[in-house]
């Protein structure tokens, strides 16, 4: 069995003390991390030591991390492809593009809406992570996905973050 912590839209340009013990906490028990994009700064991947990492920039990414990471790719985990794009343009039909770009995967990855959604189509497991920064003007709390890839298939769940003190 494979654990996979999913997450997006940290848009964070150093990594702060809290976003480390955040995500050592979350994702103690992955073994590996896929963050599909707006990372901003490369250096919040330090953050996932003993882990491996599959990430993808964003719209929101600088200059090094936009050349050091690819827009779009496709991992196989377990046996299973998983397409990572981070997205862009409307949200209204996302989905559709990211379909598009990874047509014979088995779960799609993808980001920039800032708005958690885990279902599938057809066979394919779609999984938007959120935003793992707290956002919009009511508050709305961070978000993250994990994902287990098992003999038997992919299952993926959506959770908050912990409240911050």
């Amino acid at each position: 069995m494979i654990r996979v912590g999913i997450l997006s839209d940290t848009h964070l340009d150093n990594c702060k003390p809290a976003f480390v013990e955040t995500v050592q906490n979350v994702f103690s028990e992955c073994q590996v991390i896929i963050h599909a994009g707006d990372i901003t700064d490369i250096s919040l991947l330090d953050s996932f030591v003993g882990k491996d990492i599959y990430a993808v920039h964003g719209n929101m990414c600088n200059h090094k991390t936009c050349t050091t990471l690819p827009e779009k790719r496709l991992v196989s985990l377990g046996g299973y492809a998983i397409g990572i794009c981070h997205g862009a343009g409307p949200r209204h039909n996302i989905e559709d593009r990211m379909f598009d770009l990874f047509p014979l995967a088995d779960c799609i990855v993808y980001g920039h809406t800032h708005q958690p959604v885990c279902h599938r189509i057809g066979k394919t497991l779609i999984i938007n992570p959120g935003s793992f920064q707290a956002t919009g003007r009511y508050g709305a709390p961070g978000t993250y996905a994990l994902l287990t890839i098992a003999a038997d298939g992919l299952n993926a769940t959506l959770h908050e973050l912990p409240a911050q003190p």
